[in-house]
C-alpha cells in the first residue's frame, strides 16, 4: 500500500466521475419512476379493454347464435364465406420515455347489407358485433405489447439503478476515501521529512 502514490489530479478526476455517476443515477431513478407511472396507466387501460373485449365477445356470440338458430349454419357460413373485405392493420410506433411501443390502427371494412330478404338484419347484427370485437382485440394487442415492452425497460432501468447505487458509486467512494487518506499521509510524511532536513 505504501508504494501506491496517488496524485491530486487523480483525486479530482475521480470526484468528477462520482459526480457524473450520481447524476446518471438520479436521471435513471426519475426514468424508472416515470416508466412505472406510465406502466400503471397502461395497465388500467388494459383492464378496461379486456373487460370491454369480453363483453363485445359475449354480445357478438349471442347475435351469431340467434342467426344460426333461425337460419341455420349453412346460410350463416355461406354469407361469411362471401365476405371479401378484410380489415387492414396500420402499425406505427410511439415513444414513451425512450421506449418505442406500437400504435395499431385497424381500418375495418364498410358494413355492407347482407344479401337476402329477411335474414339481413340478424346477420348484419352479428357482423357488426364481430366488427366491434375486432376493434377491441386490436386495442388489447396494442396495450399488451406496450405493457411488455415497458416492463422490460423498467427491469433494465432498475438493474442499472441498483448497480450504480450498490456497486459502482460505493466502490468509487471507497477509492476516493483511500486516495484522500493516502494523500494526507504523504503530505504528513513530506512535512516530517522537511522538519528532519531543517533540523
Amino acid at each position: 500500500m505504501d508504494d501506491i502514490k496517488p496524485t491530486r489530479s487523480e483525486l479530482m478526476k475521480l470526484k468528477k466521475k462520482i459526480k457524473l455517476a450520481q447524476g446518471g443515477y438520479n436521471l435513471l431513478k426519475k426514468k424508472r419512476d416515470g416508466l412505472i407511472l406510465d406502466f400503471f396507466e397502461i395497465l388500467k387501460k388494459a383492464k378496461d379493454v379486456r373487460k370491454e373485449m369480453r363483453n363485445e365477445y359475449q354480445e357478438a356470440k349471442e347475435k351469431l347464435n340467434i342467426a344460426r338458430a333461425l337460419y341455420g349454419d349453412l346460410t350463416v357460413k355461406s354469407i361469411a364465406i362471401g365476405v371479401q373485405d378484410r380489415p387492414l392493420l396500420h402499425i406505427s410506433s410511439k415513444n414513451i420515455m425512450g421506449v418505442v411501443v406500437p400504435k395499431i390502427e385497424a381500418k375495418l371494412p364498410q358494413q355492407e347489407q347482407s344479401q337476402g330478404i329477411r335474414v339481413s338484419s340478424l346477420i348484419d347484427d352479428a357482423k357488426k358485433g364481430y366488427t366491434k370485437l375486432l376493434q377491441k382485440i386490436v386495442a388489447a394487442a396494442e396495450v399488451e405489447v406496450s405493457m411488455r415492452k415497458l416492463l422490460r425497460e423498467i427491469e433494465k432501468t432498475k438493474r442499472r439503478v441498483n448497480a450504480l447505487e450498490f456497486n459502482v458509486i460505493p466502490k468509487m467512494n471507497t477509492t476516493k476515501k483511500f486516495i484522500s487518506l493516502r494523500l494526507e499521509e504523504m503530505e504528513r510524511e513530506g512535512v516530517f521529512r522537511l522538519k528532519r532536513i531543517k533540523a
